[in-house]
């Protein structure tokens, strides 16, 4: 009966919003839609209240969904990725809508405007973003006092990034900026990102260089934390940089990669229409570049890191693919923005049947089955 309703409460909600609210939203600016509904999830998380009526519309839980990672427990698979929650002020909201866990930022040393507007466009027909925010956010000094001392009700991933500026260009300042944030939020949440792939700031990817991440890595272990460190890579990455980073994880005791950030290849077949000259693409345009990289990673790591799948994932099976290539936990945005709000609470209801079909009692016996 459970899923019955369920079932009937998404089909409305996903009507109202395809048909109702999307055509309005896609006419607007989609930098101020974002902002617009941040300032709702301010709201809406604001008192008990407005988070139990939110967890009344979107909200799914099931047993099979349930894991423990890194001695960590998560309630589902399902997190919402990195780039949404830039200054972590939606913490409070996000177990309402459904999500498993949270990666908030990207997060920098200082205090960061990002790139000129606009720098946030919908591709339509490829059911795809194109992104050039340039890691805008508060800052680390700004974000770890309002995080600080917060009992979260899910496990949250603190992303950090360098400060996009001419000054961390070089690889002893924008180390020097790495530590700094990852110093105020070393404490903060269950786990610690390493966002090395943000294709739309100064300086490139410097860290996709074995030398120069071993150098970040070395200063980053020194400072003392009990949380766990994962790295965010990119999907362009040469199959040499992809095993001289699992390399290197193995040797600094990172426990996970997230696979994978915005993609810079325009050349590709998914892409139906015309695009900007900057940003990277997130959505279906790297779903497959996604799927990949996973399973790359998974059969080349042999299972010993934990990988979050991020990248296209619309539907449960989009989900499903990713976790069968081998990600534990899998992460969207673009997805929700195209299919609506309650796509989290469909692609967790359908993951917990594909399950039952398949014979797996937990969504941890389905991880790396198709890359075995």
């Amino acid at each position: 009966m459970k899923d019955i309703i369920v079932n009937i409460r998404n089909r409305i909600t996903k009507y109202f919003y395809k048909n109702l609210m999307k055509p309005l939203l896609f006419r607007t600016d989609p930098e101020k839609v974002h902002d617009y509904f941040t300032n709702i999830g301010i709201f809406l998380g604001s008192n008990f209240v407005t988070q139990f009526i939110t967890q009344i519309f979107f909200s799914y839980s099931h047993n099979s969904l349930k894991q423990k990672i890194l001695n960590i427990n998560f309630s589902n698979p399902v997190g919402l990725a990195a780039g949404f929650d830039k200054d972590a002020l939606l913490t409070e909201i996000m177990p309402s809508v459904g999500f498993g866990f949270e990666e908030v930022g990207s997060i920098t040393g200082e205090k960061c405007f990002g790139n000129p507007k606009p720098r946030l466009w919908r591709l339509k027909k490829s059911e795809s973003l194109v992104v050039n925010y340039g890691l805008k956010n508060d800052g680390a000094e700004i974000i770890s006092k309002r995080l600080k001392n917060k009992k979260f009700k899910l496990p949250i991933f603190t992303s950090i990034a360098k400060t996009n500026s001419k000054d961390t260009v070089s690889v002893k300042n924008g180390i020097k900026d790495y530590v700094k944030a990852y110093n105020l939020l070393k404490n903060i949440g269950n786990i610690s990102v390493l966002n090395i792939s943000c294709p739309n700031a100064f300086g490139g990817q410097p860290f996709n260089d074995k030398s120069k991440l071993e150098k970040l890595l070395k200063e980053i272990i020194k400072i003392r934390t009990k949380k766990p460190i994962f790295i965010k890579i990119s999907p362009d990455l040469t199959q040499k940089q992809i095993d001289d980073i699992i390399s290197l994880s193995f040797k600094y005791n990172i426990s996970g990669i997230i696979c994978s950030n915005l993609t810079k290849i325009k050349n590709n077949k998914l892409i139906d229409e015309d695009v900007p000259m900057v940003g990277g693409f997130s959505g279906k345009v790297v779903k497959d570049i996604s799927d990949d990289l996973i399973k790359y990673v998974y059969k080349k790591s042999e299972g010993r890191l934990v990988i979050i799948g991020l990248g296209g994932i619309f539907t449960a099976d989009d989900a499903y693919k990713k976790i069968k290539n081998g990600a534990s936990l899998v992460q969207l945005i673009t997805g929700m923005i195209f299919q609506g709000p309650q796509t989290i609470s469909e692609i967790n209801q359908t993951l917990a049947e594909l399950l039952r079909k398949d014979g797996f009692s937990n969504i941890s016996q389905a991880v790396g089955i198709d890359a075995r």
